[in-house]
């Protein structure tokens, strides 16, 4: 008897889903797309070049150059070169 019951109870539940999936599939209660932010702009290429002293590759905008040499910071200025 608990076998059947079972059975019946698990049939209307899953008939139930199935009803309440088609029901939230139908058109009317859609939700409409989300628009997109425009894109961003997209950076400049820079070039890039390396410590004289350490090595580090840095942007070309950043280095403190002195005697022909590129330096990644102020600091390796004052040690020698490679």
């Amino acid at each position: 008897m608990m076998r059947i019951l079972f059975w019946i109870a698990l049939v209307i539940l899953v008939v139930m889903a199935v009803r309440a999936k088609l029901k939230g599939s139908s058109g009317r209660h859609q939700v409409p797309p989300r628009q997109q932010p425009p894109p961003e702009p997209v950076a400049q290429i820079e070039t890039m070049t390396q410590c004289a002293h350490c090595g580090l590759h840095f942007p070309a905008s950043e280095a403190v150059h002195a005697d022909g040499h590129d330096y990644c910071s102020p600091g390796h200025v004052r040690l020698p070169p490679r």
